[in-house]
């Protein structure tokens, strides 16, 4: 047998192993599957059942064969020629419970979602999750926060498996978090997180969330398809504003602008490409570069072939 009809009939077995485990496509769009809708096809994309479901999945999956995952797609940017790996939607492990002062949740669990039952829990600490869009798993992974908030103020503890389906839990305090980072075990991902919270009357923490999300509605161009902040805040200043002060707000690249109503997102104001939105990226650092002398560091997660043309660009 040839190597390469080795290799189909490898990828047929262990694909077919997936199929009884979820929902297994190949060369599935991932416009289709983030917030900014853009993107290529994903080689494979597979939603697993539930958690022993995804163990499987990570034990089944051959190891040269890059594994993502996926929440909301809010903080992501997929090239348009796609992705040639494993992609695992995590949508359908979402439970949230609770336990006096804790919450744990899947990583499918949309943030907006555990803000809400936490607040009818009389739970305070996860207002500004309201307000972020996006799942625990992701959410954890970036250190997700907005209004001087983030998720490793009130995160106590996550389950991870590893790349060999193995799975652990790990102290919050062993993860190093830091303003948008964590870290976490290499080729692992992120599948349940608990919180420890404070309790308050629940009115009073509705009340929190509703002018959380009035700021955020008023301020962001949450009625565009958009992938959250484009870069991390520089310390002791705001990329939105030097971003203004470059000239850039409202400047496009085909079909991706800077935001007329927040400098620090980029919209897709119809029929943007990925490479669209990467031109307008460089382009922003540039000119905060040329005008600040401050370099941007990108807040969205660049997948695929980005992260090597980005490497090339930099030793060019």
């Amino acid at each position: 047998m040839t190597a390469a009809l080795k290799q189909l009939s490898s990828e047929h077995d262990w694909c077919s192993a997936l199929n009884d485990l979820g929902v297994l496509r190949q060369h599935e769009p991932m416009a289709a599957h983030t917030t900014l809708a853009v993107g290529g096809p994903a080689r494979w994309f597979f939603r697993p059942a539930d958690r022993a479901s995804l163990v499987a999945a990570m034990q089944a999956c051959p190891a040269d064969v890059v594994i993502l995952p996926l929440g909301r797609g809010s903080n992501m940017l997929v090239p348009d020629t796609g992705f040639d790996g494993f992609v695992v939607d995590l949508s359908d492990l979402n439970d949230i419970s609770f336990d006096c002062y804790t919450v744990s949740a899947d990583a499918g669990a949309r943030m907006s979602r555990v803000a809400r039952q936490c607040a009818e829990h009389g739970l305070t600490g996860c207002e500004f999750m309201a307000t972020v869009p996006g799942d625990i798993g992701g959410g954890v992974a970036m250190n997700a926060g907005c209004f001087a908030q983030q998720l490793s103020d009130v995160l106590s503890a996550v389950t991870v498996v590893l790349r060999d389906g193995s799975v652990i839990d790990m102290a919050a305090a062993d993860l190093n978090m830091c303003y948008r980072h964590a870290d976490l075990p290499t080729g692992s991902m992120v599948v349940a997180a608990t919180f420890t919270l404070q309790t308050d009357h629940p009115e009073e923490i509705r009340e929190r969330m509703r002018t959380m999300r009035s700021r955020r509605s008023s301020t962001q161009p949450l009625a565009q398809p958009n992938c959250g902040s484009v870069f991390k805040n520089p310390d002791g200043d705001h990329a939105a504003r030097l971003i203004e002060a470059a000239g850039m707000k409202g400047f496009s690249i085909g079909g991706a602008r800077i935001s007329n109503q927040h400098a620090n997102f980029i919209v897709n104001a119809g029929e943007a490409s990925s490479a669209d939105v990467v031109a307008l990226i460089r382009r922003a650092q540039a000119a905060v570069k040329q005008h600040s002398g401050i370099e941007l560091e990108p807040e969205v997660r660049m997948v695929g072939e980005w992260e090597y043309i980005m490497a090339g660009d930099a030793d060019a």
